[in-house]
């Protein structure tokens, strides 16, 4: 990978992905796995949970960019996340807004700093 950057990795609803790919965010890797999962309904959680894994284990992939209401199927794992890289990133879908609320990231991220640090 000299002299290239690191790829975002997707998780998501059919419309969250298909947005992602015409963006340009879709590629292969020397074994030929996608950065990218489509979740529907009947996508197992274990195909869902191995796919995130695979994400984080890739040295190709720098951002994790995965559905909101898809990370909640996976908590565990997105909590047990603790490296900064690939940074895990929890987005809205067409169907489920975002909830600041339910982000573990940005949970984690508002425990760093007080509020005195943010005037």
């Amino acid at each position: 990978m000299a002299g290239r950057g690191k790829l975002i990795a997707v998780l998501g609803d059919e419309d969250t992905v298909t947005g992602f790919l015409l963006g340009g965010v879709g590629e292969l890797d020397k074994h030929r796995r996608p950065n990218f999962l489509v979740v529907e309904k009947e996508t197992a959680l274990a195909e869902i949970e191995d796919a995130f894994r695979s994400f984080l284990c890739r040295d190709d992939i720098g951002i994790v960019l995965i559905n909101q209401y898809i990370a909640e199927m996976i908590r565990h794992a997105i909590d047990a996340h603790t490296k900064s890289i690939p940074a895990v990133l929890e987005i809205p879908s067409k169907e489920h807004p975002y909830d600041a609320s339910k982000d573990s990231i940005l949970r984690r991220a508002k425990g760093m700093f007080s509020a005195e640090d943010l005037r």
